[in-house]
C-alpha cells in the first residue's frame, strides 16, 4: 500500500493527526501530487484547521484532479472560505462548483449558507425550500409541495 493510500485510509478512519503527518510529508516531497494536496486540505478541515487547509485546496485545484476530487475540493474550499468569514470568495467558489456540477445537491445547500451569511436571506431560503421539495419523499412535504414552491420566492411577502 502506498503512503498516500495509507494516509487516505487513516483519514477515513478518523485518525486525522496520523494522516496529516503523512500527507504533509507527501506534499513536501511531491508538490505536484494533486491527490495528496487535496487530501491534505481535507485532513486539515477535519482537524478544524480551516485556515491551514486553504493553500492546499487552492494548490490542488490548480492541478489535474479527478472529477470527484475537483468537486470535493471546490466544495471544501467554498465551505472553508465561508467558515473563516471570507464570504465573497466562498460565494465565487461555490458558484464555480454549481456551474461545473449543477446536479451535485450539496453545492446548493452550502451556497444557501453563504447567501445567508451575505444577508441574502430570501434567496437562501428559496434555494433550501426548493431543495427540500425536490429531494424529499416525506408525505407531508409532498402534500404541501405546491404551496412550498409557491412561497419559496415570496418568503418576505405579506398578503
Amino acid at each position: 500500500m502506498s503512503e498516500l493510500q495509507k494516509a487516505i485510509e487513516l483519514r477515513y478512519g478518523g485518525k486525522y493527526d496520523q494522516a496529516k503527518e503523512i500527507l504533509l510529508k507527501l506534499t513536501q516531497a511531491e508538490p505536484e501530487n494533486a491527490t495528496a494536496l487535496y487530501q491534505c486540505a481535507c485532513v486539515h478541515d477535519n482537524l478544524g484547521l480551516e485556515r491551514e487547509a486553504v493553500p492546499f485546496y487552492t494548490a490542488a485545484l490548480q492541478k489535474d484532479l479527478t472529477t470527484e476530487e475537483r468537486k470535493g475540493a471546490l466544495l471544501g474550499l467554498g465551505s472553508t472560505y465561508r467558515t473563516i468569514g471570507d464570504y465573497e470568495k466562498a460565494k465565487a467558489t461555490l458558484e464555480e462548483g454549481l456551474d461545473l456540477y449543477p446536479v451535485a445537491q450539496e453545492f446548493h445547500v452550502f451556497y444557501s449558507m453563504v447567501l445567508h451569511n451575505l444577508g441574502e436571506h430570501s434567496k437562501a431560503m428559496e434555494i433550501l425550500l426548493k431543495k427540500i421539495v425536490e429531494l424529499s419523499d416525506e408525505p407531508g412535504i409532498e402534500h404541501y409541495k405546491r404551496a412550498i414552491l409557491f412561497y419559496s420566492d415570496k418568503i418576505d411577502q405579506i398578503w
